[in-house]
């Protein structure tokens, strides 16, 4: 585990270059396989889990960005849409697949879109919850980005 990767990370900095897919080592086995998602393969340490599930199809979600909080996000079942946004531009990233999550560092905002039917997102996260790291207002999101 590299817990010096989270202070390269900061919100005013954070760019969408820094927001990659990471590859979960998977065990192949015919009865099922099994992925494993441990500190080492993560640029932080694990401090929070959360994940949504029953989210209707096409639903949206997220709408925030972090001021200190690094998430890794993990279609375990169906897909989804991710759009990510620095403040200058925009991508958005389809998650669909179980052994491959996508970390989303501090200072990106993000929503979670066209959700498919049964799909689960889980959320490994650097910090556990508070809701002053949130920043849930696009406007003052792009006023911090840009006055930083």
């Amino acid at each position: 585990m590299n817990d010096s990767g989270v202070s390269k990370f900061h919100f005013t900095t954070s760019r969408l270059e820094h927001c990659v897919l990471i590859d979960i080592p998977k065990i192949k086995d015919h009865r099922g396989n099994l992925a494993v998602v441990e500190n080492h393969i993560l640029p932080f340490k694990m401090q929070r889990v959360y994940y949504l599930f029953d989210v209707p199809a096409g639903a949206y979600r997220g709408g925030h960005a972090h001021k200190e909080h690094l998430a890794f996000l993990i279609a375990i079942s169906g897909s989804f849409q991710v759009v990510l946004d620095d403040g200058n531009h925009k991508k958005t990233i389809l998650l669909n697949r179980p052994d491959q999550g996508l970390l989303i560092p501090t200072g990106i905002w993000r929503e979670l879109q066209d959700f498919s039917q049964g799909s689960v997102c889980v959320v490994i996260s650097s910090h556990t919850f508070s809701e002053a790291d949130y920043i849930r207002d696009y406007e003052k999101f792009i006023l911090l980005k840009a006055n930083h």
